[in-house]
């Protein structure tokens, strides 16, 4: 594609050589024929140095750069929508089952539905029109995947699982498995008993929720776990039984939400983080990486970091004023010094 052609479909202004683009790059990865982009001044140096051959840069940007430019109003989204242009086009599923599937026939399929390779869905089970259920799926009694749900390869729907409408399930995701829960005691003798307690409720997702690879939602004990509408979950995380997720919130890599736990509206648990059972989180708090949150955050603060969790204002007086102090002392022995010096 031309670099004039692309700049006409992204609302941009070239400047420079009509080059040929054909993929998008990193700045620093980039090789000629890639198209990169930069909205930030400080890596400058970086698009200096691009073997890009073209560039997408803010209106504001006077820096310039070593190929063309594309001026947009927003070069972050601009490169998406160029990464799509370039982009194969995804595998199209069409309507049926393919004849490996193993479906019961008490199983309602919507119109549209396509069933993959090797996929089982078992009795009672209903799937929404212009659902897509990939190769290697397992549904099991009585679960419903509703419209235009795509469910990628390899995911397990536990018995009575329900997903919403336009949802996105990745590659090894696992919903409605049992959760951790066990009866400890001694018995009269002394001797030390686990009794498995029956998780007997089930995994409720809401409409438009994306859920990454290889990430797992337990069961209730009773009633349900509840993902809520638009909450977008990123791969390995962990959700424990009867955990309730309001909605437009995101959970990203590697964090753990502990049993019974409710998230509010619109919050974010970063990377690593984990949250104890049985508390509450107010809506639009966020949980840094790697946190620990043993407590019910009531909204007061909204951002909070280390472990145990507190404020950015008490993480930086525990973490950093040290650091600033040990600064200031030597700077202070440093100015003793020079005036010893001078007599």
């Amino acid at each position: 594609m031309k670099a004039s052609e692309l700049a006409a479909k992204l609302n941009g202004v070239l400047e420079g050589a009509d080059c040929e683009l054909t993929a998008c790059g990193g700045l620093e990865e980039a090789r000629a024929g890639d198209l990169s982009f930069c909205k930030d001044p400080k890596h400058v140096k970086l698009v200096q140095e691009t073997k890009a051959s073209a560039v997408l840069l803010p209106p504001e940007w006077d820096k310039g750069a070593p190929c063309a430019i594309i001026r947009v109003a927003d070069p972050n989204h601009a490169c998406m929508a160029a990464a799509k242009l370039f982009a194969p086009p995804e595998p199209v599923r069409l309507p049926g089952v393919h004849p490996t599937a193993i479906v019961d026939p008490s199983v309602k399929l919507g119109e549209g539905v396509h069933v993959g390779a090797y996929s089982i869905v078992e009795k009672g089970s209903t799937i929404g029109d212009g659902a897509v259920i990939e190769a290697q799926t397992f549904i099991g009694e009585n679960c419903t995947v509703g419209a235009r749900t795509h469910v990628y390869p390899q995911v397990t729907l536990r018995e009575g699982t329900v997903v919403g409408k336009d949802c996105i399930i990745h590659c090894g995701v696992r919903l409605g498995g049992d959760g951790y829960g066990f009866n400890n005691g001694r018995r009269e003798d002394g001797s030390v008993y686990i009794e498995k307690i029956p998780q007997l409720g089930i995994v409720e997702i809401g409409d438009g929720v994306e859920i990454g690879s290889n990430t797992t939602i337990d069961r209730a004990r009773i009633g349900r776990t509840y993902i809520g509408p638009m909450t977008k979950i990123d791969n390995l995380v962990q959700v424990g039984h009867n955990v309730k997720v309001k909605g437009y919130s995101g959970l990203i890599a590697q964090s753990g939400i502990a049993g019974s736990t409710e998230i509010g509206y619109g919050c974010l648990i970063w990377a690593q983080a984990g949250v104890s059972g049985h508390i509450k989180i107010a809506d639009g708090v966020q949980v840094g990486p790697q946190a620990g949150v043993p407590q019910s955050l009531d909204g007061s603060v909204r951002y909070v970091i280390g472990a145990p969790a507190e404020s950015m204002k008490e993480f930086g007086g525990r973490v950093l004023l040290p650091k600033m102090v040990a600064k200031l002392k030597a700077e202070v022995k440093e100015l003793k010094a020079q005036l010893a010096a001078r007599g």
